[in-house]
């Protein structure tokens, strides 16, 4: 694969990677008339500071593109900042917003972490480099569509989707060859199926669970045709029905929650449970952990809607002219189709571009059981809206679905009627 490299204004200098821990080194001092201005050439010595929670192999794999970028583009230095996961992360962008010759050039985030920033103007609109006729996307393939508006803010393109995920559904193919259950194709299904298998193991095994309970909330609306908003009725019919279908199922002993596990496959690889729904970005646990033990399968979520994770990244308005040039030709480096074909082969993120979602390279990877599952498992694809407190009112969510579902010995309607002053305060914060 060849980086692409910026053919204005190249001068060139040795660049190389440096990683930190933390802080960011962008103290640029031009106005802010000055930087609004879109540059057309990139100086010798021209800095991006990019924050990230990448670890292990998607960190490794970060650094090589990165590396890949900047050795096409001598001229750029892209200094990678690990800021540990995703929680620090959050929690460093919003310390350190009040001070803004502090923040990176860059950064990965949710669209929620930053509304407040994109509505108090600290942000790039970086549709205006992508529609540029100098350095815009030009002829590279478009990012898809649903990913793009997942990475706006009030309608305005100022994040570009990188580390992308969806969920699908792991199952133990073994275990449900051996009591003669098939793959789940809806809800009902499901069900059913984690019936069987926890009556048949006299209750040694449970059917299945939910590795995100928020997640399965606002999904769960979504195909109900409820979205995840403020006007959201928390005790409403569709509500109930959603969170009474898992209170029902761990109530009877044939669903399961997480809890202290964080994410089921640690009980899924050792058998104690047969299928659960996460994120695709989590098949590398699965498959080292189950590798000689059972043939673990993937399948498509088992509803028609599904929710777009990931992060994405944006660009801060205290970045120079220049260095928003950089980083915007970097952003385009790491969703090009080769990036990306490599990014999603190593890290198991989903391809941002068709071409790739549909690649032979892609498709027949033998390292990943994915890709044959994935184009319909996000043929209906949608994102948790941005508004003031959404992120705060979905990640309460979390909290209160695995209060209802932690006390199934209690009245669950009774549960929900009592959570929806918690569930409005969060939207009101």
């Amino acid at each position: 694969m060849k980086a692409n490299k910026v053919t204005f204004g190249v001068f060139a200098a040795s660049a190389a990677l440096l990683l930190g821990a933390c802080g960011g080194s962008n103290d640029s001092t031009a106005d802010s008339t000055a930087s609004s201005e879109i540059a057309t050439e990139v100086s010798e010595g021209t800095t991006v500071t990019f924050w990230h929670a990448m670890n292990g192999a998607q960190e490794e794999e970060l650094v090589s593109l990165t590396q890949e970028f900047m050795d096409a583009n001598p001229n750029i230095t892209i200094e990678l900042q690990n800021q540990s996961q995703y929680s620090d992360l959050q929690a460093k962008i919003n310390s350190t917003l009040p001070s803004p010759k502090d923040l990176p050039t860059i950064t990965q985030a949710y669209p929620g972490w930053l509304y407040s920033a994109a509505t108090d103007g600290m942000l790039v609109d970086l549709q205006d480099y992508i529609d540029n006729t100098d350095i815009g996307w030009g002829d590279q393939e478009a990012i898809r569509e649903p990913l793009m508006e997942g990475a706006q803010i009030d309608g305005t393109q100022y994040g570009i989707p990188f580390n992308k995920s969806t969920e699908m559904l792991f199952y133990n193919a073994d275990m449900l060859a051996e009591y003669g259950v098939e793959v789940p194709t809806t809800f009902e299904e499901l069900a059913e199926a984690s019936k069987t298998i926890y009556e048949q193991s006299n209750g040694e095994v449970v059917g299945a669970g939910f590795d995100s309970l928020n997640n399965y909330y606002a999904i769960g609306m979504e195909n109900a045709g409820v979205d995840f908003n403020a006007d959201l009725d928390f005790a409403g019919d569709e509500s109930k029905e959603v969170i009474n279908y898992y209170a029902d199922g761990v109530k009877e002993g044939y669903f399961r929650i997480a809890g202290s596990d964080s994410y089921l496959s640690g009980p899924f690889a050792n058998e104690q449970v047969a299928m659960f729904i996460g994120s695709i970005a989590g098949e590398g646990y699965v498959k080292k952990d189950t590798e000689g033990v059972f043939e673990y399968g993937v399948a498509t979520r088992p509803a028609e809607m599904n929710l777009q994770q990931g992060t994405d990244i944006y660009m801060f308005d205290s970045a120079s002219s220049e260095e928003r040039t950089a980083a915007f030709e970097y952003m385009k480096f790491l969703t090009s189709p080769e990036s990306q074909l490599d990014w999603a082969v190593n890290t198991g993120y989903m391809p941002v571009v068709e071409s790739v979602l549909t690649s032979t390279e892609y498709l027949d990877n033998p390292e990943t059981k994915v890709p044959a599952e994935l184009g319909q498992a996000t043929a209906h694809l949608f994102s948790i809206p941005v508004a003031q407190s959404s992120d705060a009112a979905y990640n309460e969510t979390r909290a209160i679905m695995e209060n209802i579902l932690s006390n199934t010995d209690q009245d669950t309607d009774q549960l929900i009627e009592d959570s929806v002053s918690q569930f409005q305060d969060a939207w009101n914060q």
